[in-house]
């Protein structure tokens, strides 16, 4: 991971933190408010007061990481945020009340949680108003050089485009090379005969992005040298574009990048990690889930008969075939010639249990049992069925890469692309794959199934 994605972790890692305080603080002071005449409460309040504020504000801050607010590359309109926000209160509260229930001693009382969560929703909304009115200052975005004004370079103008897209950075200029084509408009160049290192303390440049179509014999080495001893930092386009959309550009990607990253982690850490990860999720769902799971399995009975498990054989890690559990969804002659096909809208296969367990994600369900069993990790790139992993490797260029871990029951492109059924939607969702591939953590896979309640409650992606 680069030093600008790191910084940029932090940030959010620090904007969760001033928020987690902010909501505990909330707690305190609606505790001062409602027994401002009642000191002989107030002060039996106080004595776990800490604790339970604390309580709260990570019960509300982890509804709103399961509806996408701290995610790092979100781009939410205001009112899109606002309406993030007052659902991540409403569960909150609500989770909160299942842990009074349970726990009686963590009780703040209901006038104390109603003056806290309004006071806590108006700070974040400050907050949150005043960030995005911070990053809207141009003088405090990172101010930004492209080096290349050709084809690649142009990619820049056609992905990024949006103002939203650039909220934490300004593009000064794109720089022309010597001998190579020009497709940027005229406006947006840099034209100088001063050298790169010279150009960057005129403009005041914090990164040197590397966008040329071509570099042997064409990076200015020796000046790019120069900048990285000032401090300035110089990102090749691959790691711009995945640090600032949270995918991989399959077209500028080259294998020589994948490999000089150094990002896939498997170390025996990581793998443990994961691994308990996975056995903990898993087995804490199944738990939750399995009345859901019975009464599932007797509506499909009911309304088609048996078989209710559907077993199919997907590809998973390194390649090796295993079968996939799923609630049956379809008709038992959906595939009575034989033939592998993709879901389609308003797929007639699907029978009237069908529809409503695969838009609640239902249907997926007794994949835990996959996890358990160690063939599926949790958080993952989706399992592909083997007559289509042929034909996606001649297809789609890196598609194999996302074969180098175990699939998983939800995941990155789960939640940042819609359902796929053709090649074309398998090529953009493995952008996203292998962005997860490249810097999957436990900390990025709490925060992708905590974001999966959001996609599971609003059917983004069902079919």
């Amino acid at each position: 991971m680069s030093q600008i994605a790191r910084r940029k972790r932090r940030i959010e890692a620090m904007l969760w933190l001033l928020e987690l305080s902010m909501l505990a603080a909330s707690v305190l002071l609606a505790s001062r408010v409602r027994f401002m005449h009642d000191p002989d409460t107030y002060l039996a309040f106080s004595e776990f007061a800490i604790v339970r504020a604390l309580l709260v504000a990570a019960f509300i801050t982890l509804a709103m990481a399961a509806f996408g607010l701290y995610q790092i590359e979100s781009r939410h309109r205001r009112g899109d945020f606002l309406l993030r926000l007052v659902l991540s209160f409403a569960f909150g509260a609500i989770s909160l009340w299942i842990l009074y229930y349970v726990l009686p001693q963590a009780y703040i009382g209901r006038g104390v949680l109603a003056i806290a969560l309004a006071v806590g929703f108006i700070l974040i909304v400050c907050v949150r108003w005043a960030q995005e009115y911070t990053l809207g200052i141009e003088s405090l975005r990172r101010r930004i050089l492209v080096l290349g004004a050709g084809n690649n370079a142009e990619t820049i103008n056609g992905r990024l485009r949006r103002r939203s897209d650039r909220r934490s950075f300004t593009i000064v200029g794109f720089l022309p090379v010597p001998g190579q084509a020009v497709a940027v408009r005229d406006e947006l160049l840099v034209r100088t005969d001063c050298g790169l290192a010279e150009l960057t303390q005129l403009l005041q440049v914090q990164e040197v992005v590397v966008a040329t179509d071509e570099r042997r014999g064409a990076l200015p080495m020796e000046d790019l040298l120069i900048c990285a001893q000032r401090g300035v930092a110089v990102t090749d386009l691959s790691s711009f574009f995945e640090r600032e959309s949270g995918v991989v550009s399959l077209s500028i990607a080259d294998p020589s990048w994948l490999v000089f990253t150094g990002e896939f982690d498997h170390s025996m850490a990581r793998r443990l990690s994961k691994r308990l990860f996975d056995l903990l999720a898993a087995g804490s769902l199944l738990l939750v889930a399995w009345p859901a799971m019975l009464a599932v399995a007797l509506c499909i009975w009911l309304d088609s008969g048996r078989p209710v498990l559907y077993r199919q054989v997907r590809v998973g890690e390194d390649g090796r075939s295993f079968e996939l559990l799923k609630f049956r969804s379809m008709r038992l002659d959906a595939e009575g010639d034989g033939v592998a096909r993709w879901a389609a809208n308003n797929d007639n296969r699907v029978t009237r249990i069908g529809q409503f367990i695969g838009l609640t994600r239902l249907d997926e369900l007794p994949q835990l049992i996959n996890v358990l069993r160690g063939e599926m990790s949790f958080v993952g790139p989706r399992p592909e069925r083997p007559q289509f992993v042929d034909m996606l490797n001649r297809e789609v260029r890196y598609y194999s890469v996302r074969h180098c871990m175990k699939p998983g029951l939800t995941g990155w492109a789960q939640l940042r692309y819609p359902y796929g059924a053709s090649v074309n939607d398998a090529a953009e969702k493995l952008r996203y794959d292998l962005f997860y591939v490249k810097n999957h953590g436990l900390l990025f896979d709490l925060l992708i199934m905590l974001q999966t309640v959001e996609v599971v409650m609003f059917g983004r992606g069902a079919r």
